[in-house]
């Protein structure tokens, strides 16, 4: 369960009420996480040999990164490390980065096993697309558009990105390789966007704690419709959280069946981006960085990127959806959302009939 112990440098957790202040220790500006260093954590020298030697050891056993397990990848020493980075992921600031992974000298199988075997001390790894990838590349296969199909996703493109929050608890991105130039990573507190349009549009709040239909875009589960509903600002047993999906709520506007927005409506979506703009972080990703993200009180977006003509300079990044046994209690409509999924467990990522759930080491 959540240990509600967190560092002196960020606020205490309050109970969360709606249309109330919320006071939690993922509150935070651009401006103050620019000035703090408790959210990065570096490899050491003995880190990266202690990486390389369980890397070597899956490869010794013949194994599929999806079954790698805790115990079949032991990291003794950096454990403490990345136990304090998941505690600041989940109870502290909701953001955290790994840097250091020697993706240079990493064929993209080592890579990926790595960033794996990392990823499992923060979460168990969930389905991210109807082709049930639990490891996922962020990587432009479309062009700078996902205006041409309702099946595009913005990851396979090189176009700006909208703020929002991925259906899972975390989102963990590996670095391989950047772009020529652009593919800025934005993210931005939600506790803090949340206060902000409470103190300065209460009634834009208001319409934002209500629930909203959200475009499945075409990855629908059985038996379910392809949309879904669900608040953008969420409260429950005094835990705060986000699902923010901008995008996917104004394409919900071509189903015909529901209700056209209403001018508030259109105010509320357009103030969350405008605030977002105002505090966020900015981040250039490094080859060998991981960002871990907590979807619930965080939000990203992306600036649009210029790419290298040859495929294999290309922007690359490894991607994880991961769920959080334990994590912040979250509101029953999250029942909806995902399939089958009981009271009390984690969001499950994207599940739809006859799925296979696979690890691909190339974009697709």
């Amino acid at each position: 369960m959540l240990n509600d112990a967190v560092s002196d440098k960020v606020p205490a957790r309050l109970p969360a009420e709606p249309l109330k202040p919320v006071l939690d220790p993922a509150q935070w500006t651009g401006a103050e996480l620019d000035t703090s260093d408790d959210w990065k954590f570096v490899l050491t020298a003995d880190d990266i040999v202690e990486l390389d030697d369980a890397v070597a050891g899956v490869e010794a056993r013949g194994l599929q990164i999806k079954d790698i397990t805790l115990a079949g990848f032991p990291l003794p020493q950096l454990d403490s490390t990345l136990a304090q980075l998941r505690h600041q992921l989940m109870e502290g600031r909701g953001i955290a980065v790994l840097r250091g992974v020697p993706v240079e000298r990493y064929t993209i199988e080592q890579s990926a096993i790595a960033y794996w075997g990392i990823g499992l001390r923060v979460g168990e790894p969930v389905s991210q697309n109807k082709n049930g990838h639990l490891l996922g590349h962020v990587y432009d296969l479309i062009g700078p558009s996902r205006d041409g199909h309702p099946s595009y996703r913005a990851y396979h493109t090189s176009a700006e990105l909208n703020y929002h929050s991925d259906s899972c608890d975390v989102v963990g991105l590996l670095c391989l390789r950047k772009s020529r130039s652009g593919g800025q990573s934005k993210i931005v507190s939600t506790v803090a966007v949340y206060n902000a349009i409470l103190r300065r549009r209460p009634d834009l709040a208001a319409e934002l704690v209500k629930p909203w239909y959200i475009d499945r875009r075409e990855e629908i589960p059985p038996g379910k419709k392809p949309w879904f509903e669900m608040p953008v600002f969420c409260f429950a047993e005094g835990y705060f959280s986000t699902n923010w999906h901008n995008y996917y709520v104004k394409t919900a506007q071509r189903f015909d069946e529901l209700p056209r927005f209403t001018e508030s409506q259109i105010e509320a979506l357009d103030m969350l981006d405008e605030v977002a703009e105002e505090l966020r972080c900015d981040m250039i990703f490094e080859p060998g960085d991981i960002q871990f993200l907590h979807n619930h009180v965080t939000a990203h977006g992306r600036t649009i990127y210029q790419d290298w003509p040859e495929p294999e300079r290309k922007r690359h990044l490894l991607r994880l959806w991961l769920a959080t046994p334990g994590g912040r209690p979250l509101v029953d409509e999250i029942l909806e959302r995902y399939v089958d999924l009981k009271p009390g467990q984690r969001p499950a990522g994207i599940i739809v009939e006859g799925m296979e759930l696979t690890t691909p080491l190339e974009p697709a």
